[in-house]
């Protein structure tokens, strides 16, 4: 008769490969689990790495007294700028402003990123106040008379991205209706009444963005991408900034690519046919098209243009940046950012930061004129040395980091390049400022000896 100790052994043997087999299948279960969690989140992960978003430790505040530039923001109703985004204050911070030190609400994707300068100096300015991390070359403070600029947080260019279209039975569309009220609430403000605008910074990067406003507040400092759609009294480079696109192809990290790893000589890939002053393109389209090593063609970011433009421009030694539509496009960004020398050909451009960077150190510039003479850009471009192509190439992904958008913001890059520029534009404010002020005691005065005089922008603004 067996034993107590051999039948509990019998009886173990018997249930181990049962025990076995439920915990390999638990375990598969829970790895399968895993991995479609893993793959579901990976699209968005990357996609905001794409964006230049990334997680922000809550730090210390930024010290306004050793700030470069003290900025008065207006706290403008959510409509006019992250209620574009879907957000509400019950999904952030609980205020009119998302908490940013715990995340950020997320940016249209694809062509909205290349003008989307408003959300990232936005999002900085919140980062100074709440103690998110950020290089406080610009603090938010919230007494107006500290302030060095007065910064009015309209998205503009999403404004118009989305809502330019009129949607019936509405007779006009909402952008101009946000445009309308915008100005509105300007002209009740004694911030504006105090400068008349001229020390207010407004963003309006796409060129059609303000459209009608634009008019309106040519007093103040616009951020611009060029001034391609606006007349020299209204913006221009002695009071406005110049601020790059953010660029629609990836970053090249870790490019080890010499000149003979690059097989293109010169690409340009893009819209062909443009109005105003694009037609330049096709000139350069029938002078170009038949050349070696050339690569020039049609092309759009619609089915996977934009990741043919990113293996194009990281084939090739040269990349054509010729003017379209306007002056300026993203292309030049994108060219950068893929360390592909740029060759601009647009006269009328404007540079960013060029009161700092010397664009003939990474870029070759040509006159329209001399482009379009029967061999003169060809010949330029092979005319370059493989040792002056490397010195340029080197340069380009020395200053890339100069011309990125990202959260938070990191020093020297796009957002705190364009609030360096606005700061070197604060003396020059200050004296318009001052001059405006010189008879405000005999201009209050005859104000009382006479009925009340309405403000310029008031009388716009209705």
């Amino acid at each position: 008769m067996p034993t107590a100790s051999a039948s509990m052994a019998a009886a173990a043997s018997c249930r181990s490969p049962l025990v076995w087999f439920f915990s390999l299948a638990a375990a598969l279960f829970f790895a399968s689990w895993y991995l479609l969690l893993d793959s579901a989140a990976a699209p968005a992960a990357l996609d905001a790495r794409r964006q230049g978003l990334r997680p922000a430790s809550p730090g210390r505040k930024c010290d306004p007294d050793k700030a470069l530039l003290r900025v008065y923001m207006y706290d403008l109703p959510l409509e006019f700028h992250f209620g574009m985004l879907d957000w509400e204050p019950g999904s952030g911070g609980g205020g009119l402003w998302p908490d940013v030190r715990h995340g950020v609400p997320e940016y249209p994707g694809g062509l909205n990123l290349q003008h989307s300068i408003e959300y990232w100096l936005t999002l900085d300015l919140l980062a100074s106040e709440q103690g998110a991390p950020t290089p406080c070359n610009a603090v938010r403070v919230r007494d107006p008379a500290r302030a060095d600029v007065v910064f009015v947080p309209f998205f503009a260019s999403l404004s118009f991205n989305r809502h330019s279209k009129v949607v019936p039975p509405a007779r006009t569309s909402e952008d101009r209706a946000l445009q309308r009220r915008l100005i509105e609430f300007l002209a009740a403000r004694p911030e504006w009444r105090r400068s008349g605008g001229r020390d207010h910074v407004v963003l309006a990067h796409h060129p059609n963005g303000m459209l009608d406003a634009r008019y309106k507040l040519w007093p103040c400092v616009f951020v611009l991408c060029d001034f391609g759609r606006y007349p020299h009294s209204v913006a221009n480079i002695d009071k406005d900034v110049i601020a790059p696109y953010r660029h629609v192809v990836d970053n090249f990290f870790n490019d080890s690519t010499g000149y003979h790893d690059r097989p293109t000589l010169l690409y340009f890939q893009g819209a062909i046919y443009r109005k105003d002053g694009g037609f330049i393109r096709q000139e350069l389209y029938y002078l170009l098209k038949d050349e070696k090593d050339v690569h020039f063609s049609f092309g759009s970011v619609a089915g996977n243009g934009i990741e043919e433009s990113t293996r194009g421009m990281r084939a090739s030694k040269f990349c054509l940046n010729i003017a379209g539509d306007t002056p300026s496009s993203n292309r030049l960004f994108d060219s950068i950012v893929s360390h592909c020398v740029p060759v601009i050909i647009s006269d009328e451009i404007e540079l960013p930061f060029e009161d700092i960077l010397d664009y003939s150190k990474f870029c070759i510039i040509v006159r329209g004129a001399d482009a379009v003479k029967k061999g003169f850009l060809i010949n330029l471009i092979k005319g370059v040395s493989p040792e002056e192509w490397t010195s340029m190439w080197n340069k380009l992904r020395e200053v890339e980091g100069h011309f990125e958008y990202q959260y938070p913001s990191q020093p020297d890059d796009a957002v705190q390049m364009i609030w360096k520029t606005i700061a070197r534009k604060v003396p020059s404010i200050r004296l318009k400022v001052n001059r405006l002020q010189r008879f405000s005691r005999s201009e209050a005065n005859k104000t009382n000896d006479s009925p009340a005089r309405s403000s310029w922008l008031e009388n716009q603004a209705r």
